[in-house]
């Protein structure tokens, strides 16, 4: 009799069912069986796998091979640790469940005995006919490679305790070879092998040397591109120890898009580096800028120095930590942060000469509060040490329509950072020389609100009108990619139409989301207040009461620039912003570092204190924001 030996390159599946006994909760593993000599039926005929050492290739399973749902590859839930092969012929695994929510909804349910069901995906390289009874082929596939394990919900036959997956739509070839009999007719038939071939086909489709050698070369250009891929990503983000994720990934077969997700949580997990000195309240509570202006302002004052002793102190401490150098004082970014209130220490404190039970807010809240962006809903991120990279997404995945036998445009996830790097910006404002001989609580509020306010001011004038050069931060108006709406070649007077241009751009770009808002200047709400929706008949003015434009709040800081050109109209155009505030980031560097000028106001009494603070901007998404820069009021 002839045998016949299946084509190489088939891909088949085939299921067991999960132990309930052999799962580790702790340890997250559960040990499962994925294949036996049991034979199974398919179209072509019946198949065994042979279970011997020998005829496994198990190359790809003992390198972390993946734990996958219902055979996705893009549904990967855990990874392989271990197979054995026992005396009882059956294939054995150990896997891992992962920690993400995916793999800890299939994990439970396995515990629960809900998922019971293993399937194992596998190539066949080479396959014998060993029998054939009642026109019925059986197989011993010889020669089988498996590749990965699944979790399957529903499999083919488990009505015989055995589950087995549902087959894919293929088809194989078969090629007829000699039986090697040991007597010597058979021999000789041997020598003289028949080379009649025969095909199956499946749907119409046929697999053929040509198809399988495409499907080989196909798998390692993918395989190339996976791997270079996700090395470039560790290589990328190697700071935030992305090159030890890239490498686990590859050993574990992780996709480009699951290991660019664990990139990504990684740096959103990571821990930025303190800012604080380590100050506890009551330490707070003893901090006076006023004893330390007082002291700067009067350097000969021998008592004045010693009563700011511990300020002076806390500034060469912090100043040491941050590698700062400081020509005043620096203070701390523990003091910015914390609520300044009534202490129950002795005078020098300042704490029992308080009239009033005075709480004030914090310095990081005035701040905030002086800029208009704060409560359109920009993002502060205060107490920052070293730079900050931001992960954004730039791409998502694509839908096509494919044919019946075509193959899926591959489009992944892209990511890049928005990055913040501390700049300096200097205020300054002037308190007379008899405030700052108070001790009051109110008065050293006072003077925290009347320096927040004067830093708030150019923080906001640069996160909207930020040129991106001479050591400014990029502002809104000067971000490259935000939407823009033109009023006319020489500036133009704003009109509705131009409202809901600039409403357009945002939701043309599938950026419309979060609390959107509009932000401009006072000689634009003037106009817009009397610019009507219907200009024939005067009625609905553009800037509603409750400063609404077209149901959207809307903001106003002379910050929004008025001196702008377009064409003739030479410095009398104005901007206006809307968009998504959210998208506006703002970081604030260590503490606030305040230097004394007693001379230049020396006949008012008064001293100029000038104050600087590190800070950057950063818009997260352009998209985010559209503009009209040529708008002119008058």
């Amino acid at each position: 009799m002839s045998s016949k030996h299946i084509k190489p390159g088939s891909k088949i599946e085939r299921a067991l069912i999960v132990e309930r006994a052999l799962i580790d909760v702790e340890a997250r593993t559960v040990e499962l069986a994925f294949a036996s000599e049991t034979p199974y039926e398919r179209y072509w005929g019946i198949e065994i796998l042979d279970c011997a050492q020998t005829s496994i290739r198990l190359g790809r399973l003992t390198t972390g091979g993946p734990l996958l749902m219902d055979h996705d590859s893009r549904d990967h839930v855990g990874v392989i640790e271990s197979v054995q092969i026992g005396a009882d012929r059956v294939c054995r695994a150990i896997v891992r469940f992962g920690k993400s929510a995916r793999a800890e909804e299939v994990f439970q349910d396995v515990q629960d005995g809900i998922r019971r069901n293993v399937s194992v995906g596998y190539m066949i390289h080479e396959a014998t006919l060993v029998e054939t009874r009642e026109g019925k082929e059986t197989y011993r596939v010889t020669d089988w490679e498996p590749f990965e394990i699944s979790m399957v919900s529903v499999p083919a036959d488990a009505s015989v305790g055995v589950g087995r997956a549902a087959e894919q739509e293929q088809s194989i070839e078969f090629v007829e070879q000699p039986d090697l009999e040991e007597d010597n007719e058979e021999e000789d038939k041997s020598t003289q092998p028949e080379t009649e071939a025969k095909s199956l086909t499946f749907g119409g489709n046929t697999m053929s040397d040509t198809n399988i050698d495409q499907i080989r070369e196909d798998v390692r250009k993918e395989e190339l591109r996976r791997t270079a891929e996700i090395q470039a990503m560790g290589e990328q983000f190697a700071r935030f120890g992305s090159d030890k994720i890239a490498a686990e990934c590859l050993r574990n077969g992780d996709s480009v898009e699951a290991t660019r997700a664990k990139i990504m949580e990684k740096i959103g997990a990571q821990a930025m580096p303190s800012a604080d000195l380590g100050m506890n309240d009551k330490e707070v509570r003893q901090y006076s800028v006023l004893r330390a202006l007082n002291a700067m302002a009067n350097p000969t004052d021998s008592r004045a120095r010693e009563a700011a002793a511990y300020e002076f102190e806390v500034s060469r401490a912090y100043a040491d930590k941050m590698s700062k150098d400081v020509k005043g004082i620096i203070v701390p970014h523990d003091v910015l942060a914390r609520t300044l209130e009534v202490g129950t220490g002795n005078s020098s404190t300042g704490g029992q000469l308080v009239a009033t039970n005075l709480l004030s807010s914090d310095f990081i809240t005035l701040l905030r509060n002086a800029m208009v962006i704060n409560g359109l809903g920009a993002q502060f991120l205060s107490g920052l040490n070293g730079n900050v990279a931001i992960p954004r997404q730039t791409g998502g995945a694509g839908f096509y329509m494919v044919a019946e036998s075509g193959s899926v445009t591959a489009s992944d996830q892209a990511f890049d950072q928005v990055t913040l790097a501390p700049k300096t910006g200097a205020a300054k404002t002037v308190i007379s020389r008899k405030l700052m001989l108070q001790s009051s609580i109110d008065a050293e509020a006072m003077v925290r609100n009347d320096l927040a306010s004067a830093i708030g001011l150019g923080i906001q004038n640069m996160a909207i009108n930020g040129s991106g050069s001479s050591n400014q931060p990029t502002g809104i108006l000067a971000t490259s990619g935000i939407g823009s709406v033109a009023g006319g070649t020489n500036g133009a007077a704003p009109t509705w139409a131009n409202m809901i241009d600039l409403e357009t751009a945002i939701s043309v770009a599938n950026a419309d989301v979060g609390n959107m808002a509009y932000l401009t200047n006072a000689k634009v709400r003037g106009k817009l207040k009397q610019t009507f929706k219907n200009a024939t008949y005067g009625e609905n003015p553009v800037w509603t009461d409750g400063n609404l434009v077209n149901g959207y709040n809307a903001a106003v800081t002379n910050a929004v620039p008025s001196n702008l050109t377009k064409g003739t109209a030479s410095g009398t155009c104005s901007a206006i912003v809307f968009g998504n505030f959210a998208d506006l980031i703002v970081g604030l560097w260590g503490g606030l570092e305040l230097q004394v000028d007693p001379y230049s106001s020396g006949d008012t009494g008064a001293v100029i204190v000038r104050a600087f603070q590190d800070f950057d901007v950063a818009v997260r998404h352009a998209e985010s924001f559209a503009a009209m820069k040529d708008a002119l009021t008058a």
